[in-house]
């Protein structure tokens, strides 16, 4: 990190101090995202032993997977405004001891009640540590031209860390039992709090934006975002997005087994699914600076409910389990760079933390509701075949909710 603080300052004092200091920006972000969902998408695989232990079916597991997810929700918007008025580092160093505050926790005091207060606490660390405030740290300092590409190029190294994490926590898992494996996880969140100084927006980057720090407000900026139609068809097919994500992010490694396949099996289908991310995410990212945002999103949810049908209704093998992590893993968070590429387009970079912090909201209900009703219907019924079919039908919605979005034209020039 002394490296990084060197180049950081080295960087302000060059003529080209702007290239060097996005580029800073768009490496710590990936960095910071890749170990904070790389641990997050991790927590599948602790379903099954933990609710052991807790002598519990799957619905409190489920339910507490689920309350981080909303919790994460709720406090983004918040963690967005604070970010956009202090700047997104301080924001993302306090993300990180949460996020360790909470692993800890789980590892030394496991109850209902601390595996609920843990998750609630992860949830607000990846508020303040993850997607949205990163994001919008490489939105305000990126280039305009390089918009698409810098963040479809976040969100894919941050792919890389799911990846890692998942066999990784896996192996944590077999030899050394989950406590041990929380507490080690703890240990690689603590390099969110160093590399959350990469953050730091230079000023003379802060004051190319100073004649917008008056010009509109928070809530004016939120008042205009709910009164766009397009805004609020937007924020309705992200509910979608959270929903598939949360749900097979949580479940799959379950679901793997249930069909009689083996734990090491469902560990890499959804470690496929972060690397396979790292090819759509950047691909998204990419198309969307040369097509229509609206209707690439409308591609990626039709495009994952055929996937989620074949896979649910063709025999299982490990072969298939494999090719559908790899299948969903091109269309896992290619949304991303496109959603808050449309925020952008809608309402410039002022406000895109908070703006995408609020559609992100709806995200995290629709993850809420993708972690925990799998969970429930799966002990009221014995099976997930009812929560894959929800998720085939509400990709067909989501479709068609983006696709009749309008062409991004931005509302209001105090925004941009």
């Amino acid at each position: 990190m002394v490296f990084l603080e060197k180049v950081y300052i080295l960087s302000s004092q060059t003529h080209d101090s702007r290239k060097v200091n996005w580029i800073i920006v768009l490496i710590s972000s990936g960095i910071i995202i890749s170990i904070g969902m790389g641990v997050r998408q991790s927590f599948g695989l602790f379903l099954q032993p933990v609710s052991e232990v807790l002598g519990e079916g799957r619905t409190l597991f489920s339910l507490a997977i689920a309350l981080q997810n909303l919790c994460w929700g709720l406090a983004a918007p918040v963690f967005g405004a604070m970010a956009d008025k202090y700047g997104p580092a301080r924001i993302c160093m306090a993300g990180g001891l949460f996020y360790m505050i909470g692993l800890l926790l789980m590892a030394g005091f496991i109850s209902p009640a601390t595996l609920i207060i843990g998750q609630v606490l992860i949830g607000m660390a990846l508020a303040s540590a993850g997607m949205s405030v990163a994001l919008g740290a490489v939105a305000k300092v990126a280039p305009k031209e390089k918009m698409g590409i810098a963040l479809g190029l976040v969100t894919a190294i941050g792919s890389f860390g799911q990846f890692i994490m998942l066999p990784f926590s896996q192996t944590l898992l077999s030899n050394f039992g989950w406590q041990i494996a929380y507490v080690v996880l703890a240990a690689c969140v603590a390099a969110v709090t160093v590399f959350s100084l990469g953050l730091r927006i230079p000023k003379e980057q802060q004051a190319s934006t100073k004649d917008l720090a008056d010009a509109i407000t928070a809530k004016q900026a939120i008042s205009i975002a709910f009164k766009d139609k397009n805004y609020l068809l937007l924020t309705t097919g992200f509910f979608v997005c959270g929903l598939h994500v949360a749900f097979i992010a949580t479940h799959l490694p379950t679901y793997i087994t249930d069909i009689g396949l083996t734990t090491k099996v469902g560990s890499w289908a959804l470690a496929l699914v972060g690397l396979f991310n790292i090819i759509g995410s950047f691909t998204a990212g990419y198309l969307g600076g040369k097509f229509s945002k609206k209707n690439l999103l409308a591609f990626i949810y039709i495009a994952r409910s055929a996937v989620i049908a074949f896979f649910v209704f063709m025999p299982p093998s490990p072969a298939m389990a494999l090719f559908f992590g790899s299948a969903i893993g091109l269309l896992w968070l290619g949304t991303i760079p496109l959603t808050s590429g449309l925020v952008v387009s809608f309402f410039g970079a002022k406000h895109v933390t908070m703006l995408y912090g609020m559609v992100f909201l709806s995200h995290q209900i629709g993850s809420f509701f993708g972690a925990w009703y799998a969970g429930y219907i799966y002990d009221l019924t014995g099976s997930y075949q009812i929560m894959w079919s929800i998720a085939i039908a509400a990709g067909i919605f989501a479709s068609a909710i983006n696709f009749s979005i309008g062409t991004p034209k931005p509302q209001a020039p105090a925004i941009a």
